[in-house]
């Protein structure tokens, strides 16, 4: 479902991502993880359109998204790290927005937004503007936005960051069951070692990036194997180390114009 070869980004002097290669197979949950600034956003955005890479080739649902942007866009559905939700529309309208860039039937959009804004918890919010929103609400919808046309990837940079624990479990046990039912392949990144490994069971993936490059790949079990750990959060930190990490100026800079672009380049 994802493939990628020998994939490269580099901003001016700064190499972001170096040369990475790896597949993610149809209904499959991969883990894309790594401190910050490891490149896994940049990653992102290349897999999504967004961003052109320096070199490698990308091979999306079949499709190159330096040839074939269209078909590469109606195949994923997708949770940006920052918020890319239009804040002067209801909860309804950025729903319906989107059926409509996505040629979503007007009667089966509906439905499928019903349903997406009960699960969330919004249904009796959808038709208040999102500018007044939580943060937390503003997430939720972000979701249900993402798998509105039922996407055969679901692409997550970050998804429950600042939600509680009972909504990340709820929006989990909802994505799961997703993966199950309709064999979606998930595709997300997180700093919540826990979720990472309770999203995984019992047969996904992890790959681990660490300054542009993947560093390991296998499924919890074997990483915690191969670093003579008990938890994924110590195996983590024996792969990547302790020291504190920041966000790349000049790569994120890119990567959030990118994300407010997101509605004008779809």
């Amino acid at each position: 479902m994802i493939k990628v070869s020998g994939l490269t980004k580099k901003f001016n002097n700064f190499l972001a991502v170096d040369n990475i290669s790896f597949d993610v197979a149809a209904g499959e949950i991969f883990a894309f993880l790594g401190p910050n600034g490891a490149g896994k956003t940049t990653t992102i955005k290349m897999l999504t359109t967004l961003l052109a890479p320096t070199s490698g080739r990308i091979e999306i649902n079949g499709a190159d998204p330096a040839t074939d942007q269209e078909a590469v866009r109606r195949a994923f559905g997708i949770v940006f790290q920052d918020p890319s939700l239009d804040d002067e529309l209801t909860a309804w309208e950025n729903l319906e927005f989107h059926g409509v860039l996505y040629g979503v039937p007007r009667d089966l959009g509906r439905k499928r937004a019903e349903e997406l804004l009960k699960f969330v918890e919004l249904w009796e919010r959808r038709n208040d503007l999102v500018k007044n929103f939580s943060g937390g609400m503003k997430r939720r919808l972000e979701i249900a936005r993402g798998l509105l046309h039922h996407p055969k990837i679901f692409f997550l940079d970050e998804p429950t960051q600042g939600l509680d624990p009972q909504t990340r479990n709820h929006i989990w046990e909802y994505i799961k069951n997703l993966n199950k039912t309709e064999n979606i392949t998930v595709f997300f990144t997180t700093h919540y070692m826990d979720e990472a490994e309770r999203a995984c069971l019992p047969a996904g993936k992890v790959a681990i990036m660490d300054h542009g490059k993947i560093i390991a790949a296998g499924t919890p079990a074997q990483l915690k194997k191969q670093t003579k750990k008990t938890s994924m959060e110590d195996a983590f930190l024996t792969l990547t180390g302790h020291a504190i990490r920041d966000e790349e100026a000049g790569a994120i800079d890119h990567l959030r114009a990118g994300a407010r672009m997101w509605g004008r380049r779809r």
